[in-house]
C-alpha cells in the first residue's frame, strides 16, 4: 500500500532542560518514517535545501521528486517544558508544488504555510482517503518569529479524518471540546480526533470513543502528533476499522513517549505499537453525543 505525504522536512534545534539537540525532522520525516514501519510505500511531497541530508530519506526508501530548493530547509527552535513547548521559526523554505499521485491515502500535515490553497484543493480532489493535521495552516509568526495560532477558515470538505488539539480547534470552530468536534463533523469530516494532553477522543457519527495514555514523565514531545496521525491513517487504510486505528495511534504515541529518545529516534517499531494497541483496544470508552 502507498501513502502520499504532503509536508515540509525541517531542521530542529530542540531545547530540553537546558540541553540543545539539533535534529532533522518536520512532519514529512516523522510521518514518512512511521508509515514505513507499517510497510507502506511513501511518496513524499516536500521542499528542502542543500543543508538537509536527503540521504536519510533515500536510506529509508522514501520516494521524493522535485523536492530540492535553492532556499535553506525550514528550521525551528523548539523549547520543551513537560507537555508544553514553544516554537520559533528560523527559516522558511519554498512552498510545496503539486503533482498527481496514485496512492491509497493522502496525509496533509504542514508545519508552516507550505501547502497553498490551490494545492490543498487538488489533493482533496485526487484523494480516496485524506487525513489532515491542520497545524501548519493555523500557524503565524510575530515580529520575533515566535509561532502563534490564528483563526483560519479552512475548507474541510472531502476530508476523511482530522486531528486537532483544543488550541487548534478554537482556530477552526467554536464551542466546548464536544461542540468543536461536532462542528468539524458538520464541515464534512468523518473521523474527528481531539488530543488533549493524555486524553484522546474520536468522534464517529453520534459517538465519542476515548482512550487515556498513561500519565508518565514526558521528555521530547516533538513529532508525537505526526507519529499518531500517520499510524491512524495507515491502520485505517489497512484494517478499515476506526477503533483499531484509534488503538494503534494511541499505542504509537505512548511507545514514542516511553522511548525517552529525542527526535526521529523515538519512532517506534510496529511490534511495540501492536502490543500497546491491544492494551488500549480493551480500554476504549464510548458515549453517545
Amino acid at each position: 500500500m502507498k501513502l502520499a505525504v504532503f509536508a515540509h522536512c525541517a531542521i530542529d534545534t530542540i531545547t530540553i532542560d537546558g540541553s540543545n539537540y539539533e535534529q532533522i525532522g518536520g512532519s514529512a520525516c516523522y510521518c514518512g518514517i512511521t508509515a514505513r514501519q507499517f510497510k507502506f510505500d511513501v511518496d513524499l511531497f516536500t521542499k528542502f535545501g542543500s543543508d538537509f541530508p536527503k540521504q536519510y530519506l533515500i536510506e529509508n526508501k522514501i520516494n521524493f521528486v522535485n523536492s530540492e530548493s535553492e532556499k535553506n530547509t525550514t528550521k525551528f527552535a523548539i523549547t520543551i517544558n513537560g507537555p508544553d513547548r514553544t516554537l520559533k521559526v528560523e527559516n522558511d523554505c519554498d512552498p510545496i508544488s503539486y503533482s498527481r499521485v496514485d496512492a491509497d491515502g493522502h496525509l496533509v500535515s504542514p508545519i508552516f504555510h507550505e501547502i497553498p490553497d490551490d494545492v490543498f484543493k487538488k489533493i482533496k480532489n485526487d484523494s480516496n482517503f485524506l487525513f489532515v493535521d491542520p497545524q501548519g495552516f493555523l500557524r503565524q509568526k510575530d515580529a520575533q518569529n515566535n509561532i502563534f495560532l490564528k483563526e483560519t477558515d479552512l475548507d474541510l470538505s472531502d476530508v476523511n479524518a482530522i486531528k486537532i488539539n483544543p488550541e487548534e480547534g478554537k482556530c477552526l470552530v467554536n464551542g466546548t471540546h464536544d461542540e468543536m468536534m461536532l462542528a468539524l463533523q458538520k464541515k464534512g469530516v468523518e473521523h474527528v480526533l481531539l488530543t488533549n494532553k493524555t486524553d484522546v477522543s474520536l468522534l464517529v457519527k453520534d459517538k465519542i470513543y476515548s482512550i487515556t495514555l498513561p500519565n508518565k514523565n514526558l521528555h521530547d514531545t516533538t513529532g508525537i502528533g505526526d507519529i499518531f496521525c500517520a499510524t491512524f491513517a495507515c491502520t485505517m487504510l489497512k484494517e478499515k476499522d476506526f477503533l483499531w486505528a484509534l488503538s494503534f495511534a494511541g499505542g504509537a504515541a505512548q511507545a514514542a513517549l516511553d522511548s525517552k529518545n529525542v527526535g526521529l529516534q523515538k519512532i517506534p517499531s510496529k511490534g511495540i505499537v501492536q502490543n500497546n494497541a491491544s492494551y488500549f483496544y480493551n480500554l476504549i470508552k464510548f458515549r453517545d453525543l
